[in-house]
């Protein structure tokens, strides 16, 4: 990983960080959030993963118009320091703990390929 590609991972972390914190007081269910990356496609690779416990959880924040106000907070948290998102739809996903302990038993790193 080149120098400017950890000052960028670095501050994504500080980013999604501060969005988690604000995901977790305001969402019910809400438990975690991740993100992958290829810094030889940055930002078009930027991959961000927002996990609730249940899937009925996700549901209802999916129901209750959560879904466009964390992307937009996503969004507008990364366009303030410089990372654009060309495709946010695309590229902000909504998964379930649940989901990965019925689909992939519980294996994170299996469902995130």
């Amino acid at each position: 990983m080149r120098k400017t590609d950890k000052k960028t991972e670095n501050q994504l972390r500080v980013i999604l960080t501060d969005v988690c914190n604000h995901a977790l007081e305001t969402y019910p269910g809400f438990q975690w959030l991740t993100h992958q990356v290829n810094y030889s496609s940055f930002p078009d690779s930027l991959r961000i993963v927002c996990v609730f416990d249940i899937r009925e959880n996700l549901s209802h924040f999916l129901a209750e118009q959560g879904k466009p106000a964390l992307d937009t907070l996503i969004h507008q948290k990364l366009n303030a320091a410089g990372i654009r998102l060309k495709k946010p739809a695309s590229q902000i996903h909504y998964d379930t703990e649940e989901s990965c302990a019925l689909e992939n038993n519980g294996q994170w790193a299996e469902r995130l390929r």
